[in-house]
């Protein structure tokens, strides 16, 4: 597993019944998480301090329950970047921690490049790695298929003082977009996805990862230059293990450009138990 070890402003206390204990600067949350399956004592005395616990519903979604004063948002930083965190309706604060690891390895890629990289950065989030590639020097696109989501990762740029970098903010369908891309004849050096597991279509269909990923993966496939640097492709589906994922992009990306293809968990360590909390898997592909 691939462990995010570096952070100073994020960590997990600890994690038992379907919960973790997260402190988020001076902030500390309760959220839930599926994978905690065991059910140790909570006896560590910061379960009883904590600021606020989200709650799910029976009838899905949730929120949040409040035991004392939060801010309405706050920043953390990893390194350079800087983050606004907010508690959202879906439990989420704006920020996946775990891909701390990625961003490094994206940082690192690019710098020894030597060369300009282009980056595509798809289901792009509140910009994590968009920030990692720019601050690396790469010109990044950024795709989202969410308006407030796209000017939340503006805000993240802001605060990490990179609005002048070559950064596209790009608000549209990621699929529809890297169609539009191959038919306009534009080419990038690395693709990153973030897809998520289920989604909901303007009509009410419901999208499933398992059933459109590897479609999803040839197109972009096609969208990259002739001397492509990297593909990360990150899931948080149970059911796609990151040997399904390190297949998957053998058969597509590895099948047009010779290279390196890997899968494996990546993780946070929890500070109670000593252990690494697994958050999800990504795929690389990566040029020799």
């Amino acid at each position: 597993m691939r462990t995010a070890l570096d952070w100073k402003d994020y960590k997990i206390v600890d994690a038992s019944d379907g919960e973790k204990l997260e402190y988020w600067g001076d902030t500390l949350l309760i959220r839930p998480d599926p994978q905690i399956i065991w059910k140790t004592p909570k006896q560590n005395p910061l379960w009883q301090k904590a600021a606020a616990r989200y709650i799910r519903s029976n009838k899905g979604g949730g929120e949040w329950d409040f035991y004392k004063s939060v801010k309405d948002s706050w920043q953390i930083k990893y390194k350079s970047l800087t983050f606004n965190i907010k508690p959202t309706g879906f439990k989420h604060t704006g920020l996946f921690p775990e891909q701390a690891v990625n961003w490094d390895y994206f940082k690192k890629r690019i710098k020894d490049a030597g060369r300009p990289i282009k980056v595509l950065n798809l289901f792009a989030y509140t910009g994590g790695a968009t920030l990692a590639c720019a601050s690396a020097g790469a010109s990044v696109c950024h795709v989202d298929a969410s308006k407030g989501i796209v000017s939340w990762a503006r805000e993240n740029a802001k605060s990490s003082s990179m609005e002048d970098k070559p950064i596209r903010w790009i608000v549209d369908d990621c699929e529809k977009f890297v169609a539009r891309e191959i038919r306009r004849g534009n080419k990038y050096d690395a693709v990153i996805m973030d897809p998520p597991s289920y989604g909901r279509g303007p009509g009410g269909e419901v999208w499933q990862l398992e059933n459109h990923i590897y479609s999803l993966v040839s197109l972009c496939a096609d969208v990259l230059s002739e001397n492509p640097l990297f593909f990360a492709l990150n899931s948080y589906t149970t059911g796609l293990s990151p040997s399904v994922m390190e297949y998957l992009l053998g058969v597509s990306v590895g099948k047009k450009y010779q290279g390196k293809v890997s899968a494996d968990e990546i993780g946070l360590p929890v500070e109670q138990s000593g252990y690494v909390l697994p958050c999800g898997s990504t795929a690389l592909w990566e040029a020799k």
